[in-house]
């Protein structure tokens, strides 16, 4: 009887140690694992630098030169380039003058007295691309130019360099003012004294 309940304790024992390893586990656990298809993103395309300033302290008067095939101004002091920047010139039907002009007015806040929007009497935007004195007006309503920023103006009938969207870098946009990128619009404007030359060349 002994011998029987020794038996029996041994090969317990001996299943119970196998039921320990690895191999054999207690309790079989499985990871389900779920395959999907990968969607490989392409990576996302750089923007492309707008401008570069390097005039920071450099002495001599400021010119600038703009090349509207290539839509871009490149920016002189003492005769030496220290920069170029993306512009957006007149756009088809609104063409962008040529010549040789000076900043004749600067105006940190300016809005245009042509274009801009129409707003009914609860300051609510009905028409978001008016032109002054052409697009109507509701009762209550009124025109609001658009802003235009860092204004320097070059004619005497409304073309000038200031702060703007340049949506497609390499394109004309404009209503034949030359556009900006912001911080170069800020950066012209505090270099650039009334009198400062701009040359403008197809």
């Amino acid at each position: 009887m002994k011998a029987a309940r020794l038996i029996i304790s041994t090969v317990g024992a001996l299943l119970l140690s196998q039921c320990s390893l690895p191999e054999f586990p207690l309790f079989s656990s499985r990871t389900e694992v779920v395959r999907r298809p990968m969607t490989i993103m392409p990576p996302f395309a750089s923007q492309p630098v707008l401008y570069v300033w390097n005039g920071s302290g450099k002495p001599g008067p400021m010119s600038v030169n703009i090349d509207l095939s290539e839509q871009k101004a490149y920016l002189f002091k003492g005769g030496q380039n220290v920069g170029w920047t993306y512009v957006a010139s007149g756009r088809s039907g609104f063409a962008s003058p040529t010549g040789t002009f000076h900043i004749m007015e600067k105006i940190v806040d300016k809005r245009s007295n042509r274009y801009g929007m129409i707003v009914d009497r609860n300051g609510d935007v009905v028409n978001g691309n008016a032109t002054a004195g052409v697009s109507r007006v509701p009762a209550g309503g009124r025109f609001v130019g658009a802003k235009m920023p860092y204004w320097m103006r070059i004619t005497g009938y409304g073309v000038g360099l200031h702060a703007g969207a340049i949506p497609n870098p390499g394109s004309p946009a404009s209503h034949g003012c030359i556009r900006l990128p912001y911080s170069m619009a800020e950066t012209i404007f505090q270099n650039a004294p009334v009198g400062t030359r701009v040359t403008i060349m197809q």
